[in-house]
């Protein structure tokens, strides 16, 4: 099996996937040579890097809007798989290679900071000012998955991902199609999900949801994933490009815009957002003065600071407050 792999998989795809799909053995490369697996794909094998990763596993403990929710709520980790679960659905529908686009997902957020939206803003602002740095969480992760992994080596993943991983936000769009799928469905994940958990929070009520975007989209997060994984597919599919229909496209914009109005940063989260700007700061002024206590890795001051700050989950980063 292990000799025939590669030519079976290029028939495959040759046969199945649009003349539009990254070919699996077609990567522009890894940044150093790499022993290739006989019976992977690049791809998969950069998934696998991905999901054994230290900084994958700790998304599961890292905040999606609420601070060390419940059990039951999502986390970065939860988002991640139901970002990468969705790409895979519409990387499949539209004939494109669904295992760049499953690794893309599991990446994009790796090195996202704790306690969400709040953690970045707050760590974004200490870098400013002190180094006239800033943070951005898809640029942390490329630097996560380059550089702080595997003490120091990175996770030498290839190109497609590496672009995916970094562009998934910002102003330019991915290269591959299969990255800007990834780039698009992390909005429909994380904005219908957060609605389950606000409503879950009591932040929420359905009735408060804006009606037109609803009577559109569905009434529950289920229904309005799936037209929105609709939309997606068939309009991407007759315009050659990873789009979705204007309606539709407003429609989720303004849910977005809903959502930061009156969860994001709504009353209740500003509170939460405070205490959480007051321990990202504690922490990064702690470790600026006592750098003897970061762990030896490459990089200067800024970068150290960033690379253990930005890797802590929520759970380490309230006990090191709670220490200082």
């Amino acid at each position: 099996m292990a000799d025939s792999f590669e030519l079976v998989v290029r028939e495959r795809e040759e046969a199945f996937l649009s003349p539009l799909a990254v070919r699996s053995y077609d990567t522009r490369g890894r940044r150093r040579p790499d022993e290739p697996c006989r019976l992977r794909t690049p791809f998969q094998r950069d998934r696998d890097r991905i999901v054994h990763s230290k900084s994958f596993r700790r998304l599961k403990h890292k905040t999606q809007v609420y601070i060390d929710p419940p059990d039951h709520y999502r986390t970065r980790l939860t988002h991640t798989l139901e970002t990468t679960a969705i790409s895979r659905t519409v990387a499949r529908a539209l004939r494109l290679n669904e295992d760049l686009a499953e690794a893309v997902g599991l990446g994009h957020d790796v090195g996202h900071p704790p306690f969400g939206h709040a953690g970045e803003e707050a760590l974004d602002e200490a870098l400013r000012e002190r180094f006239g740095r800033r943070f951005r969480h898809n640029e942390h992760s490329l630097r996560v998955v380059d550089v702080v992994e595997r003490g120091g080596r990175g996770l030498n993943l290839t190109a497609e991902v590496r672009d995916g991983i970094l562009r998934h936000r910002g102003s330019e769009e991915p290269e591959t199609l299969e990255g800007r799928i990834v780039r698009l469905v992390d909005r429909v994940a994380y904005i219908n999900h957060d609605i389950d958990d606000a409503i879950r929070h009591g932040a929420l009520t359905p009735g408060q949801l804006p009606a037109e975007e609803i009577e559109l989209l569905g009434p529950t997060g289920a229904r309005r994933i799936d037209r929105l994984v609709h939309d997606l597919v068939e309009t991407s599919e007759r315009e050659g490009d990873i789009r979705q229909s204007a309606e539709v496209g407003e429609a989720m914009l303004s849910l977005r815009s809903f959502m930061f109005e009156r969860v994001y940063l709504g009353p209740e989260a500003q509170a939460q957002h405070g205490h959480a700007h007051e321990i990202v700061r504690a922490i990064f002024d702690d470790l600026a003065a006592h750098p003897g206590k970061l762990p030896e890795r490459g990089g200067d001051l800024a970068d150290r600071i960033t690379d253990h700050v930005a890797g802590m989950t929520d759970r380490f980063a309230l006990a090191y407050a709670d220490r200082l």
